[in-house]
């Protein structure tokens, strides 16, 4: 395929990510977009309900089989190598997209933050968690995690090459801090509603489930990661430490699972 055309293909997939993730800080945020978690409900509840679960099932089973290594390869045989992560990228704004415009609110308040100190340490919890998910991508290589790096070296025809396994600053600390900076995301919220705690319950339970794949995957890979996680804790963040890690004797071609 046209070295051109796959850089056009694969910066258009960045793009789109890059107005989805704005919109979902709005969405999840409740300011700044049309349509937000928390719009008045304006149907029953348990239409919206199930339009809702649906919606996160979508996306978590879409989520989920594009970054599992089988679907790669039957993908791979279809669109070039340097394209996959790209259409991975494309695919998951696709399917967060459609969330957003079809999502029901419920109505209903779990609990509100009336003490202005309280309120303002749950929206600063909130701008944390997506100030530590967009560093936790350039920790690793947001580039590369966003398919930019391979339709780059496509198009200067260098062969695409992984990334070796490595232990930067916050993975030293917590193993999955991306998901941490996704759950503060999900809970830190002034104004907890039915919908949102909805969101934030699915969207958590997703997150857990989606490690153990994740990890198995990384550990087929890259051997040494089974003695990484003997080292540093999953989720609860702990002290940072100086990894040890014997080296495998074949290195592998990438540094971590991308599924988010």
């Amino acid at each position: 395929m046209n070295r051109f055309f796959t850089f056009i293909y694969g910066t258009a997939s960045y793009l789109v990510f890059l107005a989805t993730f704005l919109y979902a800080i709005g969405f999840i945020g409740n300011f700044g977009v049309p349509k937000s978690l928390d719009t008045p409900a304006s149907g029953p509840w348990q239409t919206a309900l199930w339009l809702d679960l649906g919606l996160l099932s979508l996306f978590a089973v879409q989520h989920s089989v594009m970054a599992r290594p089988a679907f790669k390869r039957l993908l791979t045989s279809v669109v070039p190598v340097a394209m996959e992560r790209s259409t991975y990228v494309l695919a998951s704004s696709i399917a967060l997209s459609f969330l957003f415009w079809q999502w029901q609110p419920l109505g209903g308040t779990v609990w509100e933050a009336s003490n202005g100190f309280a309120k303002a340490a749950l929206y600063g919890g909130y701008a944390f968690g997506w100030g530590l998910v967009l560093l936790a991508t350039f920790v690793i290589n947001h580039f590369d995690l966003f398919g930019l790096r391979q339709v780059w070296r496509h198009l200067l025809g260098k062969p695409q090459s992984g990334l070796a396994f490595g232990t930067p600053f916050l993975y030293r600390i917590v193993r999955h801090p991306l998901y941490v900076g996704w759950l503060c995301v999900f809970w830190f919220t002034p104004v907890m509603t039915v919908a949102h705690l909805l969101f934030a319950t699915v969207t958590t339970a997703y997150i857990f489930v989606a490690i153990q794949f994740e990890e198995r995957d990384l550990m087929a890979v890259h051997p040494e990661y089974a003695e990484y996680r003997k080292q540093v804790p999953m989720i609860v963040p702990g002290l940072p430490k100086q990894v040890e890690i014997i080296p495998a004797a074949i290195p592998a071609p990438i540094t971590r699972t991308r599924s988010a």
